[in-house]
């Protein structure tokens, strides 16, 4: 990180979270932020269903939600980028204050509450989008009073994904009342068959993910990967936040909401390890959770990752960390004589399953 790129950071963490926030995404749409450019080579050259990856090293959705910055973070030394969560008509979310820095954690606590824009004015700022060849995804989420929230799902889809590359299904997000109860089987499966029917009547097919919650048991995790796998998706993303506050020494540690950052590693790293044994690598899968260096993200990949993403890291590591990290990956690749990223895959699991 340079030196301006420090004191940036350093003035926005003097500011309120959600405040700080809001003005790096409005310097970022203005082109006030020097920009990385495309991060790749032969080595990080990442392939996922539908989906030609620079690099592996993804966006995660949350820190753009109204897709207002998209353009830019598209230039940002990200592999792919994934703005939202998006619901059928704007809702404002929870009450602030729901943004928390735990910097002795090196966390973040958020409760936001799926607050966005609505699926038709994120849909026409995507379409107005030139994205020069990073690919685009969109997290679709479902409203909180919502009748029918797993018909939501398909409504957004429906309004962006002509807009996008790819989609992700969101029902593991802790900010939501009940929105975790549609990762159970029966209610997993018809949400993804409604998901996937109206995938496939839109004019481009686009591949769809499932991102899934760290906090689920053994048997709620196998369901997952059952459902997930006979329903045809194209891949899951493990994981979002916890609900778990272990070993954490912040003042801000029992907030509510979903934690995210450092304390997350661990626990996601062996849910998606223990998701790479159960899906027997017939589903690709994105690694998200406690990444901040490039041996954060080689660890992932050697869990049964095939690409990665991070979110929380950029609150103390700055937006150049995407384009570090893929730097840094490639030159760990080049020391080791691996030919390409993809020949990491799930080499290390075994590490990640023990107890």
């Amino acid at each position: 990180m340079n030196p301006l790129e420090c004191a940036g950071l350093a003035a926005l963490h003097r500011l309120d979270p959600e405040r700080a926030h809001g003005l790096a995404i409005r310097a970022l749409s203005l082109g006030l932020v020097p920009l990385a450019g495309t991060v790749t080579s032969p080595r990080l050259a990442t392939r996922l269903p539908g989906l030609s990856l620079p690099n592996p090293v993804g966006l995660a959705a949350g820190f753009d939600k109204n897709a207002t910055a998209a353009g830019p973070l598209t230039r940002a030394g990200f592999g792919f980028v994934e703005v939202g969560a998006a619901t059928p008509r704007p809702q404002p979310g929870n009450p602030r204050p729901r943004l928390f820095r735990l910097t002795a954690d090196r966390a973040v606590i958020n409760r936001f509450g799926f607050n966005n824009d609505g699926a038709a004015a994120i849909a026409a700022r995507l379409a107005r989008l030139d994205r020069r060849g990073v690919p685009l995804g969109i997290n679709l989420g479902a409203n909180k009073d919502s009748a029918d929230r797993a018909a939501d799902f398909a409504t957004v889809l429906a309004a962006i994904g002509p807009h996008v590359d790819f989609a992700t299904v969101n029902v593991s997000s802790p900010n939501t009342e009940r929105l975790r109860d549609l990762q159970g089987k029966d209610a997993l499966s018809a949400l993804l068959t409604g998901v996937l029917a109206t995938r496939d009547g839109l004019a481009r097919r686009i591949p769809l993910f499932l991102k899934i919650a760290p906090d689920l048991t053994e048997a709620e995790l196998a369901d997952v990967a059952e459902a997930a796998m006979a329903a045809g998706i194209d891949g899951i993303i493990a994981t979002n936040t916890t609900l778990s506050r272990k070993g954490l020494t912040s003042p801000q540690a029992n907030e509510a909401g979903g934690l995210s950052g450092a304390p997350l590693f661990e626990r996601s790293t062996r849910v998606l390890a223990r998701l790479s044994i159960l899906t027997g690598g017939r589903l690709p899968l994105i690694g998200v959770g406690g990444i901040a260096s490039a041996e954060d993200a080689r660890q992932k990949i050697l869990a049964g990752a095939s690409a990665v993403q991070l979110y929380s890291a950029l609150v103390y590591g700055g937006l150049s960390l995407a384009a570090r990290i893929a730097r840094d990956l490639d030159a760990m690749l080049a020391r080791d004589g691996i030919a390409n990223i993809a020949d990491l895959i799930g080499q290390g699991r075994d590490r990640w399953l023990k107890p």
